[in-house]
This record gives C-alpha cells, sequence and structure tokens, in this order.
C-alpha cells in the first residue's frame, strides 16, 4: 500500500507509475485518494475541537456544581447532550471515510522504480541479461518433459487427474528424489548465504494475504478453503514475510534473510494451450523462497545480491539462462521493481520463468505496519523476495537439456543430492 504522504509530495512521480502500468483512469485514482485524505484531516480536526470543547465543558460543569451553581450546570449538562450525539456522528463519518480510504488505497499499485519502462506485457520486458553463446541443441528424435516422464517413469500427470485434477503432477522413482535433491541443494545454497530457514504453515488467514498483496489482488488465483476463510499459500513469501506484521525492529537487526521450502497453490484460471503443456504450467508446484528485510538505503543493493543468487544457482545446474527486467506492464501489482530468470528449454525451443526476484520498497511494509526504530522516530522497512528456485520448470529444463543416447545425466552440483549421475534410459 503506497503511502499517503507520497500522492503529495511525489503526484507526478506517482501518476507517470500508473501511467507505465496502463492504468486508464489514474488522474481520477489520484484525486480521489488526496480527497479522502482530505476528509479524513477534516473530520480529525473537527473531531479534536469538538472533543476539546466537549472536556472543558465537562470540566466546567464540575467546577459549577462545586460552586454550587446547580442550576446553572444542569444546563449546561443539557446542552452536552447535543454535543455527545455530534461527537458520535463524527466518529461513525471517520469510520466511512476510514473504510473508503482503505479500499482505495487497497487497489492501487505500487509505485515503479524509475528504470522501469513502460510496456504493455512480457512483449515489451527488457533483457537485462543474455546468455552467452550457442543455445544447447537436441537431436531431431529429443522427447519433450512429458514424452519423457512417461519413458523413464519420473512422473505421472494422468495420475495426478485420477487423485485431484489436472495440474496436479505425482512425482515418481527417480522423478520424486530429483524434485527431493533439488530442494535441499537450494536451501543448503541459501543457508550458505546466511538465510536462516523457517518451516511455515500452507494456510494463511485474510489479515495475511492482505498484507503482502494477494488480497484484493490475487484472490481469484488462490485455492479458498470457505468453511475456515483460509487461503493456501500461492507462495512462501506469504508466511515467510508475515512473521514481521506489527513488529518494529532495531536497526542492528538487518539485514533480515529468511528462507522456506513450501509447496504452493494456484489456480492459473484461465490458462490453457501448448504453453501449460507437462510442468509448464501447473496448480502444485515446490519451491524455495527467499526474502529479505531490509533499511531502505540498502534495498537496491539487496536486491542485486539475490539475483546473483539466484543467477549462481542456475550456473550450478548448467542451465542456459537469461535475466529479464519487467516493464510497467507485466510489474506484478506489489512490486517497485521485478526481474525475471528464464531457463533455456532445448526440446521444447522456448523460454521458461522460473524465478522472480522482487523489491517492494515500502509497499508490503506499509500493510505489514513493518518498522524499524530511527533517531527521529520510526519508519517503514523494505520488503524483498525472490524464488530461489521454483522446481516444476527447473524439472522439466533439467530433463529436456540433460536427454542423451544412454539416458539424462544429472549436473554435478546435483550428484550428492540425487545419489545418481544418470537416469538410465529404460
Amino acid at each position: 500500500m503506497i503511502e499517503l504522504n507520497i500522492f503529495r509530495e511525489q503526484k507526478e512521480r506517482v501518476l507517470q507509475s500508473l501511467q507505465k502500468r496502463h492504468v486508464s483512469d489514474a488522474e481520477e485514482m489520484v484525486a480521489q485518494t488526496i480527497a479522502l485524505d482530505d476528509k479524513r484531516k477534516a473530520l480529525q480536526a473537527q473531531y479534536d475541537d469538538m472533543k476539546a470543547e466537549f472536556n472543558s465543558s465537562s470540566k466546567k460543569i464540575g467546577q459549577l456544581f462545586q460552586a454550587g451553581k446547580a442550576e446553572e450546570a444542569n444546563a449546561m449538562k443539557a446542552q452536552m447532550g447535543d454535543m455527545k450525539e455530534a461527537l458520535k456522528q463524527l466518529e461513525e463519518e471517520q469510520k466511512i471515510n476510514k473504510e473508503a480510504l482503505e479500499a482505495q488505497l487497497l487497489n492501487i499499485p505500487n509505485v515503479l522504480h524509475e528504470n522501469v519502462v513502460a510496456g504493455n506485457g512480457e512483449e515489451d520486458n527488457e533483457i537485462y541479461k543474455n546468455h552467452e553463446g550457442p543455445l544447447p541443441e537436441l537431436s531431431d528424435d529429443a522427447l519433450s518433459h512429458w514424452d519423457l516422464a512417461k519413458q523413464y517413469q519420473l512422473f505421472d500427470l494422468e495420475l495426478g487427474v485420477k487423485i485431484t485434477g489436472s495440474g496436479f503432477p505425482v512425482f515418481t522413482g527417480k522423478g520424486a528424489r530429483l524434485q527431493r535433491a533439488l530442494i535441499q541443494f537450494f536451501l543448503d545454497r541459501a543457508s550458505a548465504k546466511g538465510y536462516t530457514e523457517v518451516v511455515p504453515p500452507l494456510l494463511v488467514n485474510e489479515d495475511t494475504a492482505r498484507a503482502t498483496g494477494q488480497l484484493p489482488d490475487k484472490e481469484g488465483q488462490m485455492y479458498h478453503v470457505t468453511k475456515d476463510d483460509l487461503y493456501l499459500i500461492p507462495t512462501a513469501e506469504v508466511p515467510l514475510t508475515n512473521i514481521y506484521r506489527d513488529v518494529i525492529l532495531e536497526e542492528e537487526q538487518f539485514p533480515i534473510k529468511i528462507c522456506g521450502y513450501t509447496p504452493c497453490f494456484r489456480r492459473e484460471a484461465g490458462s490453457y494451450g501448448a504453453d501449460v503443456k507437462g510442468l509448464n504450467r501447473v496448480h502444485q508446484f515446490d519451491k524455495v523462497e527467499i526474502v529479505q528485510i531490509q533499511k531502505p538505503d540498502a534495498s537496491y543493493d539487496t536486491l542485486s545480491e539475490m539475483k546473483a543468487h539466484v543467477a549462481a544457482l542456475l550456473e550450478d545446474l548448467q542451465l542456459p539462462y537469461r535475466i529479464l527486467r519487467l516493464c510497467g506492464g507485466d510489474t506484478g501489482f506489489t512490486a517497485a521493481m521485478t526481474y525475471d530468470f528464464e531457463v533455456y528449454s532445448a526440446a521444447q525451443k522456448r523460454w521458461l520463468e522460473v524465478s522472480s526476484v522482487s523489491n517492494f520498497e515500502t509497499f508490503q511494509a506499509n500493510r505489514l505496519k513493518l518498522r524499524y526504530r530511527t533517531e527521529k522516530g520510526t519508519a517503514l522497512a523494505h520488503t524483498l523476495n525472490g524464488s530461489a528456485l521454483a522446481l516444476a520448470r527447473i524439472i522439466a529444463a533439467l530433463l529436456e537439456n540433460g536427454q542423451g543416447p544412454e539416458g539424462i545425466r544429472i549436473p554435478k552440483a546435483l550428484v550428492p543430492y540425487t545419489g545418481f549421475e544418470l537416469i538410465e534410459r529404460p
């Protein structure tokens, strides 16, 4: 949620950001927000003045009674009934205004960093770092990962349909072991970089989902357990970041670095076609998430550090990758700047997104009420997170790029975790 003072002090920046995101009613949106805030201030001033007058009159009534002027005191007391009713009315107006202002703020996306370019969608994203050298080429008889899965019995999509529905793969044998190996590999690398591992709940309440921006923006993409009013997490970012909701940090605690492995659940409503075949897009997938909480003046250095961490993982897995800086039209609702990592699928001859690394600046912290102490009082912290990494498409790329005459070759860095170098051809 954007800080209210930014709408006044950096109005043009907010408008430019909304225009980069192609928000059609940007001018009206900002004007309504400022008008609601003006009304909030006016109501508060009116309430404070009336409350002060009420308190003063109450004190005077007590003095009149003490002075034996009961008739005058009772007359003033009768007048105060009207003032009390007026105060109640003001309180109700304040409540209505507060709810309207909060609803307005909850539906305005974060202010983009100045380096984020305008653009309509993924076709306009900047290539921040391209893959160097030729892309891998496979033989004419190379298979897609979903065909390899059948041949090598690594995961079963049809069995997942039987048990749950489309988009819930069942991993078996060496496919299951590869999945487990990747999780441990990612966690070990995060631990070596100073991240503290956390095992969070997989279900969160409405307050938690709202605090990180999943509600109301992505309500239709989350699985909702209606009887208990809980949501299955779309990413570990949600519970991990909410650990620090309503917390005031000390400066010496920065940076806070936590990570966690969780299954993730996304409805992915409206996803059809070849791009969603196999593991390209599923409703349940495993992911290791890294989260940092940082002081504002250090958060973009931290973003670079997190970006380097993800790049190192992909290099160790020997996967060709590129980094995109998302344009305004493709940047998520809560992010100020996002870098996407894509790996090359040699069998599909296309790039697959496997990670997003984002700086949210104060947007999430404002919802979380996450602050830190300074010499002048308290200030909002910056929050950042990144996928390090999402497993489904990583497995797809490893299977497709690693296939050869003898079977599917495992990257050297993973061998200590899998216990085998090759998934042998059946």
